[in-house]
């Protein structure tokens, strides 16, 4: 994907819900990385429009996310902001992308679908993505099941295309170790939720802080889906840390980011939540990471000096 030919690291800034802003997206392009912004985060299709307009001025490479199932209401009228503000890459969640490969394609945009299993993979592929991003083990919201080492060679086995991984990518020695294991480009999301350009208000960054590995909880209780969340937040909603404690069917009906839906008084976060220490500007994130990056550049260069 030539996107990330003029970025500082091959980085996605994930799509977050009720934690992506326009100003985010923005911060993310002007840092070297490819900012995203899930739909959802608009109250209305109108405050949508007028955000993908803003981020359309800048004239920079950056992601929308979609969901496409089917009990999602505003899909239509989404479809048709792409259509006027045509963002470099469109993602889909939760369907097949089958349902916005015409329209984005007809303007030369990407379309790329999250994908928790091979078989959903090679769905995508027969749907006509032009990349795949493997959603693994660890990755905040909505996440995979499978190791990405493993994940990454099974899909390479059928799959030469762009490919991401999402889950744990929280430091730059995570970006690069992935990049070795077969990946083109990686999707951070938790080390951004404590971004100064974020949504996620101050006692959601506190909690996150505070927070480490084994305070991340996996559970479908909160929206029907498997989905990563910090301990504290279930507990404090009075949300069953069990995960058989929910059989409800999977409901994006309405507006979600203002119904009255479980997910709005918990807050997620995946299991490289220790590597955010406190709250920063985007810019400072990227320099971060960058600096990791090019640290473990020169480690693997001692190491292959040894062994070579």
């Amino acid at each position: 994907m030539n996107v990330f030919e003029t970025t500082r690291l091959p980085l996605l800034v994930a799509p977050m819900f009720l934690v992506s802003s326009p100003e985010l997206v923005i911060a993310s392009a002007r840092a070297g990385a490819i900012g995203a912004l899930p739909a959802a985060n608009a109250r209305t299709v109108e405050t949508l429009g007028e955000w993908m307009a803003q981020i359309h001025a800048e004239q920079l490479p950056w992601l929308f996310n979609m969901i496409v199932h089917s009990s999602y209401d505003r899909f239509e009228a989404e479809l048709e902001l792409v259509r006027r503000y045509q963002p470099a890459i469109v993602s889909t969640a939760l369907g097949s992308p089958a349902r916005v490969t015409e329209a984005v394609k007809a303007y030369g945009g990407l379309v790329v679908a999250d994908v928790i299993t091979p078989t959903m993979a090679r769905k995508s592929i027969a749907a006509g993505v032009d990349g795949l991003i493997l959603v693994c083990s660890g990755a905040g919201g909505h996440t995979g099941r499978y190791n990405p080492l493993a994940f990454i060679h099974e899909v390479r086995e059928f799959w030469d295309g762009p490919l991401g991984v999402a889950g744990c990518v929280s430091r730059g020695e995570d970006v690069l170790a992935m990049q070795v294991a077969g990946a083109d480009f990686v999707v951070s999301g938790t080390r951004f939720i404590a971004a100064q350009e974020s949504f996620a208000n101050g006692d959601y960054c506190d909690m996150l802080v505070a927070s480490g590995l084994e305070d991340i909880v996996e559970t479908t209780a909160v929206s029907g889906v498997n989905a990563t969340w910090m301990r504290a937040s279930l507990e404090r909603a009075g949300i069953p840390l069990d995960q058989g404690a929910s059989a409800k069917p999977i409901d994006f009906s309405g507006n979600i980011s203002t119904a009255n839906k479980a997910w709005k008084d918990v807050w997620s976060a995946g299991q490289g939540v220790g590597a955010t220490r406190a709250v920063v500007s985007t810019c400072q994130i990227m320099d971060k990471l960058h600096a990791e990056y090019s640290a473990a550049l020169r480690k693997t260069k001692q190491l292959s000096e040894g062994y070579l």
